[in-house]
């Protein structure tokens, strides 16, 4: 099969590799559509530490080719399934206590594209297969769902551990497609005042789209005075923080009143430093929590739901299309965030094959 493997820093390679077998409790998926992530650019850059020849990617949508022992008759091949970025075996003493995205330990449920083999590839071992496949309505595109195993489950998982409740006041720093699904998130939670802020027109005009009932271009004005001003001087009860940057999570801080949470979604490097005054003086009631994103095959169930019911469309994220082929362009495109790319959807043929082989196998079915 064809993959995409990381070669060490700044080194991306296309291999042929073996298709993967499945164990007891296994699956493999052919995969339709997946993406590119930002953490996929911290690895790449060499500010995630991977080790080099392992195939990246954490996004999957695909098709099973193949089941191990135990998981019939709940599943067969052919059917069409998403699995969640994170793949929590779901009896571990983290799984046990609720706590999945940590399975086995630190980061331990993140385990396509970081510990075992992810999704840049034509085929996909799927651990723990049982806890982890969900099964995509057949009204639901490939593109549709495509953003829901990390993008929209992290996103949305701002909003939940931030504890948004109706009626709220919620900052969102940067809109990313992250800091755009938390945007959605807090929409969907009921918050009332949604502002979303980021240096960039283009994307404060989706946060606009996805909820946003204010936004803050951080190159015209201060956002933490003008998030004042939106709520009285009083700040949001929820400060969301997409991108991972000292100067977004200070200022997240200084958004938030007292007693109020700042939710951090953000991957960090190097040291984070929370100013006394901003924390007053760690006086001030105020939380702090972080979040990696949500997996297993229940999340994933409840999430095509929103898309099924017309609650959330995040189709409009999707801006750019790349095959495997073209994973060099493509990844270049998106780190250095150019030509208003925001997510590229990634599949093993180029999108022309593709459309071809769907048009004939509909009409086979027909």
């Amino acid at each position: 099969m064809k993959a995409v493997v990381f070669g060490g820093t700044n080194q991306l390679r296309i291999e042929e590799r073996p298709i993967p077998v499945p164990g007891t409790g296994e699956a493999v998926i052919r995969i339709t559509t997946t993406t590119i992530c930002g953490t996929d650019v911290h690895i790449v850059r060499g500010e995630y530490p991977v080790r080099p020849g392992l195939i990246l990617g954490h996004e999957p949508v695909g098709v099973i080719a193949a089941l191990g022992d135990g998981l019939e008759p709940e599943y067969r091949i052919g059917q069409r399934v998403i699995v969640g970025a994170i793949t929590p075996c779901g009896q571990c003493f983290s799984c046990l206590g609720g706590s999945h995205a940590q399975c086995g330990g630190p980061l331990g449920g993140w385990r396509f594209g970081n510990t075992i083999d992810g999704a840049w590839a034509e085929y996909l071992r799927v651990p723990d297969a049982r806890a982890n496949l969900a099964v995509i309505p057949d009204s639901l595109s490939d593109e549709q769902v495509v953003l829901l195993p990390d993008i929209f489950s992290t996103g949305l998982s701002g909003a939940e551990s931030g504890n948004v409740r109706v009626g709220d006041a919620v900052a969102v720093f940067a809109q990313g497609p992250i800091g755009l699904c938390a945007t959605l998130g807090a929409k969907l939670r009921g918050a009332a005042l949604i502002v979303g802020v980021d240096a960039v027109p283009e994307r404060l005009e989706m946060a606009r789209r996805f909820g946003a009932t204010h936004v803050v271009n951080v190159r015209e004005q201060d956002p933490v005075a003008e998030i004042r001003r939106l709520t009285g001087g009083r700040g949001v009860d929820v400060a969301i923080e997409a991108l991972g940057r000292q100067e977004t999570f200070e200022n997240a801080l200084r958004s938030t009143r007292p007693g109020g949470t700042v939710s951090s979604l953000g991957v960090y490097s190097g040291k984070l430093v929370a100013p006394y005054e901003a924390i007053h003086a760690g006086l001030g009631d105020q939380r702090i929590v972080m979040t990696l994103c949500p997996g297993g095959k229940e999340r994933m169930r409840r999430l095509l739901e929103l898309v099924a019911h017309d609650r959330v469309d995040l189709t409009p994220l999707v801006t750019h299309h790349f095959a495997f082929d073209d994973i060099h362009e493509a990844f270049e495109m998106f780190s250095s965030q150019r030509a208003g790319v925001m997510k590229i959807a990634l599949t093993p043929q180029a999108v022309g094959e593709l459309v071809a082989q769907r048009v004939t196998a509909r009409a086979f079915r027909q």
